[in-house]
């Protein structure tokens, strides 16, 4: 799908190349917020034809720019406008919850002209799970249209009994203006002049009184001001490689993209254009995979999903006490209680993830401050990880779905043929996941250490003993000998689910496999069966459900390759990081905007170039924070606060010659690293050391 599409804060802003949203389009294009459509028509015209498509770039991020013109147009009576002599730039962003469209027409022709833009507009109010065909159920109703001098707006009433509004304004007078949402400007332009006019619509929701619209200059200069200030916060990172200069430089400009305030501090949403919201496992991860860049983005995370942290026994939600949710809805359909995404928490590996963020968040800052606000949420985690999680006190946690609209497959792999042994059966729930066994080893192990450092030795004490427990039970249970690898799965009968995944790979970051295991891991992991050349596979080839096309089994994700790489870095596996990334660097240039995608295709490098998987979110912020995590994994880069000291193990890729990774926040200082290769090898140089810990150089 060749759409655009723009975000800030909660708003964005989903069209088609040329800056349009057809009527009833396949792909759901508009203007969305709080999971409900405010803008369903958007369309275009010069003297009431189609315009001509020139180019279309959203580069920037936060910024849109179409570039269209004329078709040629005559009658009997002669010529109306020569083609290609009106230039029409549409430039889109959004501030403080309004979009703002300017409008600009430029006259080419060599005499004066005269020619009408009209826009043709409306709004259906729709929730995002009826739009995309997930479900039907009960709505409300459209309750008219009010017109005035320069603007135009679109009321509705919700089945929640909430009002909700469009309003449309503009800063030229209209010809012609109807209460359906066709408007019509005229120009008569000499040679070589152009006029601007601007488009402000901002959607409106409940009944308090809102805000005046400010001018489009002063919102502009406002939005970049923000992302100037950003890019202040923000690592920075300068290496000769171009190829990883131009991803990481995109990675954090569409991180930027992503971020939401929800009252707790910024956090990453999953994804555009359909998972602009909440999520649990994707906002953690992606706020994990930013602790080098910006760890401030952790702590809005920690702060928001402990806000959203389950309370009750809730079979419709698959909600349980300390349990952390798996995604939240605003729309009318949840907040009728028609779907439970409000929030919902179908998710086995968020509430581990949470507090595996939380250590490594306090490990990066020393900010056991954190710890101590969100005492009562890390009790109620560590207690869902014992009872609720580990639903038959096997030891291990385990996911089952309750919700009868909830999801399935509650790992990260949550399609319905995700989990699939090798004689192509699917496995039946409960379900245990190796990679949720790791998160919660490296949870356990890491809360134990803070709590070590508050004096809570008992605690600290209990925590690790169960962590070591689970590390003997996880290796006679997953441990395949026949394979030297470990079982995606244990199924409800306590059998191994054996397919070769990517899954056992995370587990390498939690620290929890033996060394002679953990090669063998990585070993399989960049062998031809898991390595396409562009990436480690989720599922390896020859298994019964490798499907190089499929979503979950044999595509490659570069978030999966990330968290793998975390590990292989820690543990030192220098030689493997490079091959993963070179890989993933090489794919990256064939993709939009030097963009790595949600996923792409499992094909082998055979096919000479990557293959796009058909629908995949762009920008989706655990593939813009992969990137980041390739700094990190060349860098060795592993701090802990706890004790005041900084592990660096640096390593460059082969078309790489210096990598400066300037300061970077650690505890209440910054280092800035530079790392050269020079005839004797690789050499090191900080630059600045003001955390006041030790740096320790493998």
């Amino acid at each position: 799908m060749d759409y655009r599409v723009i975000k800030e804060n909660d708003l964005f802003f989903l069209t088609d190349a040329k800056g349009n949203i057809p009527e009833n389009h396949y792909y759901g294009l508009g203007l969305y917020t709080k999971d409900t459509r405010f803008l369903s028509k958007l369309d275009l015209k010069i003297n009431g034809e189609e315009p001509i498509l020139l180019t279309s770039d959203a580069a920037e991020n936060y910024m849109a720019k179409v570039l269209l013109t004329n078709p040629h147009m005559e009658n009997d009576e002669g010529l109306i406008l020569w083609r290609e002599s009106v230039e029409i730039e549409r430039t889109r962003f959004i501030f403080d919850d309004v979009l703002y469209e300017s409008i600009k027409v430029k006259n080419y022709f060599p005499k004066p002209i005269s020619f009408t833009i009209s826009l043709h507009m409306d709004v259906d109010f729709a929730d995002m799970f009826i739009v995309r065909g997930f479900q039907t159920g009960n709505i409300g109703h459209r309750t008219g249209q009010t017109v005035e001098n320069q603007s135009l707006s679109y009321h509705y009433i919700g089945a929640d009994e909430v009002k909700r509004s469009t309003s449309v304004s503009w800063d030229k007078d209209a010809k012609n203006l109807t209460d359906q949402g066709d408007i019509t400007f005229e120009f008569h332009l000499e040679h070589d002049q152009e006029e601007t006019f601007t488009l402000m619509i901002q959607p409106q929701i409940g009944e308090t009184n809102h805000k005046e619209i400010m001018p489009r200059d002063q919102a502009v200069k406002l939005l970049e001001n923000s992302y100037a200030k950003w890019n202040d916060k923000v690592t920075k990172v300068e290496t000769n490689f171009q190829p990883l200069q131009r991803l990481v430089d995109r990675g954090i400009g569409d991180l930027r993209v992503l971020l939401t305030d929800l009252g707790y501090g910024q956090f990453p949403v999953a994804g555009l254009p359909w998972f602009g919201v909440p999520f649990g496992r994707d906002s953690l991860i992606a706020a994990l995979q930013m602790l080098p860049f910006n760890p401030e983005v952790a702590k809005g995370t920690l702060l928001t999903l402990a806000e959203k942290q389950g309370k009750n026994v809730d079979p419709f939600r698959d909600e349980q006490p300390g349990k952390i949710m798996h995604e939240i809805r605003f729309g009318e359909l949840a907040e009728t209680g028609q779907i439970p995404f409000s929030p919902y928490y179908g998710t086995v590996d968020a509430t581990p993830l949470f507090l595996v963020l939380l250590t490594e968040y306090v490990k990066w800052t020393g900010d056991f401050e954190i710890v101590k606000k969100l005492k009562e949420n890390i009790d109620a985690a560590l207690n869902w990880i014992d009872h609720y999680g580990d639903r038959d006190g096997d030891g291990f946690v385990e996911y089952y779905q309750e919700a009868n609209k909830g999801i399935a497959n509650q790992g990260w792999k949550d399609s319905s043929d995700s989990i699939v042994h090798r004689n192509g059966d699917y496995a039946e729930a409960p379900i245990a996941l190796s990679e949720v066994q790791g998160y919660v080893y490296h949870a356990k192990m890491g809360i134990a250490s803070i709590f070590d450092n508050l004096g809570n030795a008992d605690i600290a004490f209990k925590l690790r003993t169960e962590a070591e427990q689970l590390k003997d039970r996880f290796e006679q249970a997953f441990w395949m000998d026949d394979q030297q690898f470990y079982a995606i799965a244990l199924d409800k009968e306590k059998e191994q689910v054996g397919t070769i995944t990517s899954n056992p790979g995370h587990a390498l970051f939690s620290n929890m496999l033996g060394e002679d295991r953990a090669k063998a891991v990585v070993e399989t992991l960049v062998s031809d069966k898991m390595f396409s050349g562009f990436g480690i596979r989720t599922m390896g080839v020859g298994e019964s459900g490798y499907n190089p096309m499929s979503y979950h089994d044999g595509s490659i994700w570069p978030h999966d390759n990330s968290m793998i790489l975390l590990g292989m870095s820690k543990l030192g596996y220098k030689k493997d990081v490079n091959v993963v990334i070179n890989g993933l660097v090489k794919a990256a240039e064939e993709f939009e905007y030097d963009r790595l995608p949600e996923l792409f295709c499992g094909y082998g490098k055979e096919r000479g170039r990557p293959v796009k998987y058909p629908v995949a979110c762009s920008p989706q912020a655990w593939a813009a924070g992969t990137p980041l995590v390739f700094i990190q994994s060349l860098l060795g880069l592993f701090p802990n606060s706890l004790q005041k000291e900084i592990r660096l193990s640096p390593n460059l890729l082969e078309n790489m010659d210096i990598l400066k990774v300037e300061n970077i926040s650690i505890g209440n200082g910054l280092l800035s690293v530079k790392v050269t290769r020079n005839t004797g090898g690789i050499q090191v140089d900080i630059d600045k050391n003001t955390t006041g810990f030790e740096v320790v150089i493998h």
